[in-house]
């Protein structure tokens, strides 16, 4: 009497070993040098960009980041004048980056780290001069979304008045006090934007959340950002609060500044450092 085998043979020890090892595998933390190899493959991506590219998604950027402005407006307007509600309305500074980050748009302080690594990595002036022209670019067509959005709040009532001043008080409380301190606090904000661009390629499910915390934490310590500042100074600008002269020397180059050498030094450089190191 003959009978037909249809089970599978048992698994080999080898077989069960390699299922073993690729599962280890899944669920180990991405290295240093895998992140960094994806963020110089994404900086490379974006160097090789058109200049009409990265234009319309830098204004798209600007006209985006107001809406941090808007939202923490908004909730300020509607919470109670209490000692916890800086605490809540902070979360509406999170809004314009989650829009913007999301949205894969060209934001001035994401540039501090995704294509300073490809030029670190191999350096050229050829690759300098297309990180320069990314910079430029990036942080003009930033500047144009931030004053065409800021110029309509200023003259167009789109926000009840009790926004409106609400808008006015947040403008006047972004930081202008002594240029030193500007860069420095500038220098914080550009450091976490690009912690958060190096944490984000293998955040998966958490993106958000990454978003939502690093930018929270920014404006909750008054970290000052360019862009998400820049918003608020030109609308105080353009409602006759503020002084074109005091907006470029007190707050816009030293937080320019700021930002640039947070993101490059604190995280460019350093992680190139580790990485290299390691090799």
């Amino acid at each position: 009497m003959t009978t037909s085998q249809t089970d599978q043979p048992p698994q080999t020890g080898r077989e069960e070993d390699k299922r073993e090892a690729a599962e280890i595998e899944e669920r180990i933390a991405p290295n240093a040098g895998v992140v960094y190899a994806t963020i110089v493959r994404q900086g490379e991506d974006e160097l090789a960009r058109p200049n009409s590219a990265l234009a319309f998604s830098g204004l798209a950027a600007g006209l985006s980041m107001g809406f941090s402005f808007i939202a923490e407006a908004l909730l300020t307007a509607a919470l109670p004048d209490a000692p916890w509600r800086n605490l809540i309305t902070k979360f509406g500074y999170s809004f314009g980056f989650l829009i913007v980050i999301l949205g894969r748009q060209q934001l001035f302080t994401e540039n501090t780290l995704t294509p300073v690594l490809p030029l670190l990595d191999q350096f050229t002036w050829k690759r300098l001069v297309q990180v320069c022209k990314l910079w430029v670019v990036v942080l003009i067509a930033n500047m144009i979304g931030v004053c065409l959005l800021a110029l309509v709040l200023a003259k167009v009532p789109v926000l009840d008045e009790p926004v409106r001043q609400t808008l006015k008080t947040l403008g006047e409380h972004v930081f202008a006090g002594p240029i030193p301190i500007t860069f420095a606090r500038a220098a914080f904000a550009g450091w976490l934007i690009a912690l958060m661009v190096w944490l984000l390629p293998f955040a998966e499910t958490a993106r958000v959340l990454v978003i939502i915390l690093l930018t929270y934490l920014i404006g909750l310590g008054r970290f000052d950002h360019i862009i998400a500042g820049s918003t608020e100074k030109f609308y105080l600008l353009f409602t006759g609060a503020e002084d074109f002269g005091s907006l470029l020397f007190r707050f816009w180059l030293p937080t320019l500044l700021g930002n640039m050498c947070g993101g490059i030094l604190l995280v460019a450089v350093l992680n190139h450092g580790q990485v290299a190191s390691g090799k």
